[in-house]
């Protein structure tokens, strides 16, 4: 189709030099066996000479890619132009052969350079665009992981000098939790399987409960582990939604928080639902809350790996606060 048009456009440009629609034919297919004659085979050499082709800087391989074309456009116009003359269509004499060939390989040479130099610079393009992705992917991972230390780090240490005189057994596991969470947490990683997180979690959790004497209780609502096998998130989204829970809610009241976590992945699509009990003794402000909890910055993680569809909502009523975090995610067996 993309033969035929072109072939059409170089006609309709040369239209004034036809006395007849049969010259107008004649030349149309000229053109349209010239230019198959010199696209498909340039394109397969290309392809064939693709490995050695990446092994060189731009410039030569651009150079290279030129030079195929325009030499398979001279052999397409000499070998045309003797079939022409061969059939009676038109007859050229050497000088107009030799100014045609140079002619159709300037033409072809000037396209296949603009080209190269169009899709290299997209190219480019796409690179610094990613580049940016990745380096604002990583400010916004360390900002979170920033935001987990500081805080976390002295209630935790102070949590731990109190059990170590108290109660040794529980002050040993929690170093053990504390050991397994902050080795998870600044792994690197920027996307991890939902067992990693789900573990990461369960450290964070065992770890607060120690310093909140055990006001909190946690209900986990998860498919089986074949299911979990296989799904992903990014690093301490989930993590970071409890840890706001913990810090706007269970801290500011003496009162048993129940929480339940209900995780489901069915049509290729994950929601984590996070729902927090209010107490009823303790007086919440609603404006206060919808304030304080903000999820903007995991909510743009999610959606630089998984796409815009993605994302993370909280609703706040009298009696309850409910966090969806929803995704798309494929089965890789499909």
């Amino acid at each position: 189709m993309f033969l035929s048009a072109w072939a059409l456009f170089l006609t309709i440009l040369q239209r004034h030099e036809f006395s007849s629609w049969v010259k107008f034919i004649q030349h149309c297919l000229v053109d349209l066996s010239i230019t198959a004659l010199t696209l498909i085979p340039a394109i397969i050499v290309v392809d064939y000479l693709r490995p050695s082709l990446k092994r060189l800087n731009t410039i030569n391989a651009g150079a290279r890619i030129v030079m195929i074309f325009s030499l398979f456009a001279i052999f397409a116009q000499i070998l045309v132009i003797l079939v022409e003359n061969t059939i009676g269509w038109s007859s050229y004499t050497i000088k107009q052969l030799i100014v045609e060939t140079i002619f159709t390989a300037l033409i072809v040479g000037g396209f296949t350079f603009v080209f190269l130099w169009y899709c290299s610079h997209r190219h480019q393009q796409l690179v610094a665009l990613k580049l940016t992705f990745d380096q604002k992917l990583t400010a916004q991972n360390d900002l979170i992981k920033a935001r987990i230390a500081p805080h976390f780090f002295f209630n935790t240490i102070n949590t731990l000098v109190s059990l170590i005189e108290s109660n040794p057994t529980r002050a040993s596991a929690l170093l053990e939790h504390i050991s397994a969470l902050f080795r998870a947490s600044f792994s690197g990683s920027k996307e991890i399987s939902f067992e990693e997180e789900m573990a990461l979690c369960e450290h964070y959790l065992a770890v607060e409960s120690c310093r909140l004497a055990d006001k909190l209780q946690v209900d986990w609502q998860v498919p089986d582990d074949d299911t979990m096998y296989d799904m992903v998130i990014t690093a301490l989204t989930l993590q970071r939604v409890l840890e706001q829970m913990l810090l706007h809610v269970v801290e500011m009241t003496t009162e048993t928080i129940f929480m339940m976590i209900v995780v489901n992945w069915s049509h290729h699509r994950v929601t984590i639902q996070v729902i927090v009990k209010l107490p009823v003794k303790t007086l919440f402000i609603k404006y206060n809350l919808n304030r304080q909890i903000d999820f903007q910055v995991q909510a743009q993680r999610l959606q630089v790996h998984f796409g815009q569809s993605a994302y993370i909502q909280s609703q706040i009523n009298q009696h309850q606060i409910e966090t969806i975090i929803s995704y798309p995610l494929h089965d890789a067996g499909l």
